[in-house]
């Protein structure tokens, strides 16, 4: 791994994480040939393909990993975020350095984001924590 761990480093090294997470889970895996899709890799298993999209989150002070559904992109007029199209992508492959886990979100069953819990919060609190250990295979 490069020493200035460029977002593009983090963004291949997440790709790579969840390739082998899905070939360890049974999946059988296809690299699109273009960038310009809107997922990183196809999942295939059971007679089903599961167009996965690939993100890099390490976990916040809070003990939490957030994820938008949504895709950004900077050109001579700024930086712009759009929502993702749901219908495109079935599956969000969330790697986590912080655990070395991959965590695996279906985006229809959420709104505009997600949260993780990678650590128990401080209140204890159970009812409405989406707690990451729960994501780990892919649907």
């Amino acid at each position: 791994m490069h020493s200035s761990h460029h977002t593009k480093d983090k963004g291949d090294l997440g790709v790579l994480k969840a390739q082998i997470d899905l070939f360890e889970q049974g999946f059988t895996l296809f690299i699109p040939l273009t960038e310009h899709c809107p997922f990183d890799l196809v999942a295939y298993k059971d007679g089903e393909f599961r167009r996965v999209q690939v993100k890099y989150r390490a976990k916040d002070r809070l003990g939490k990993v957030d994820v938008k559904f949504s895709t950004s992109w900077a050109d001579k007029h700024g930086t712009h975020t759009s929502p993702i199209d749901k219908n495109e992508v079935d599956l969000y492959c969330v790697y986590c350095p912080d655990t070395d886990e991959c965590y695996y979100l279906r985006p229809e069953k959420f709104g505009s984001n997600a949260s993780l819990r990678v650590e128990t919060p401080k209140n204890g609190q159970a009812k409405r924590v989406n707690f990451a250990s729960d994501y780990r295979r892919a649907p």
